[in-house]
């Protein structure tokens, strides 16, 4: 089956792809075939890595003391990532046709779809303001005024003892947002760069894959929150090479729940 890169955009297609099922533990796989793709176009791959891990820094530092910043633009950073990693499907998708490495095609991929990479993006966009709503909330229940206006909120944090409750709350909150973008997400951006489908048949597609493997779904999702972790552990440089490791392993978990796969 071939995959077209063109930049021309179809009339998006309302027929609903087939989900097929796998193992529990495909995601290793998943993860196997991703790391063999980094090779493939090196020097975009960790590009983007780099720019990833640049930005993280970035929203780090500007928010260290801004209050409940810090996690809420952290984890809108990671709601638009499947966005940031269009050029990777396009790689990996390339690498799977035995073409040769198109860097300026891979950068433009999401032509060949842009109405409905635009409205997944909105969709995003939407989901990290709910976040950002949420998170003011918890916010402004664990926090006394004296902590709010404290000049170094770690600290205050650690000495006051409210920390754990305040981690907790952001922990269960974060988790139940980011289940369920990931239900709506896990494969609704490599089949819009892939195919012309609308954005309603992406992510019915999307919870399809979800119902059809939850063991698999379970793995992929825990597997993805340790990797970005430890990402975050190391100061964001584990990101350089754990975002564009995660956006190519993506595409083959897409390619391999959709129509069929292998």
């Amino acid at each position: 089956m071939e995959h077209p890169l063109g930049s021309e955009s179809p009339a998006p297609s309302m027929v609903a792809p087939t989900v097929r099922r796998v193992g529990a533990l495909r995601p290793l796989t998943w993860l196997r075939w991703g790391a063999r793709d980094l090779a493939f176009l090196p020097g975009l791959s960790l590009g983007i890595g780099v720019l990833v891990a640049v930005a993280g820094l970035a929203l780090t530092a500007a928010t260290w003391e801004a209050t409940y910043l810090a996690p809420t633009l952290l984890g809108g950073f990671l709601l638009v990532a499947p966005l940031v990693a269009i050029p990777l499907y396009a790689l990996s998708r390339q690498r799977e046709q035995s073409a040769a490495p198109d860097s300026a095609s891979a950068l433009g991929a999401w032509l060949g779809n842009a109405g409905s990479i635009a409205l997944f993006g909105l969709l995003l966009t939407l989901a990290y303001f709910v976040w950002e709503r949420l998170a003011a909330i918890v916010f402004a229940l664990f926090f006394t005024e004296q902590l709010r206006h404290a000049p170094h909120l770690p600290a205050a944090l650690l000495l006051s003892g409210q920390s754990v409750d305040l981690v907790a709350a952001f922990f269960v909150l974060g988790a139940a947002v980011a289940a369920l973008v990931f239900a709506l997400g896990v494969v609704s951006a490599p089949l819009l760069v892939d195919r012309p489908v609308d954005v309603i048949t992406a992510v019915l597609t999307s919870l399809r894959c979800c119902a059809r493997n939850p063991l698999a779904m379970v793995l992929w999702a825990a597997l993805i929150a340790l990797l970005t972790a430890l990402g975050f552990a190391t100061l964001m440089l584990g990101l350089i090479v754990i975002f564009p490791w995660l956006a190519h392993a993506s595409w083959h978990a897409y390619r391999d729940m959709v129509d069929g796969g292998r």
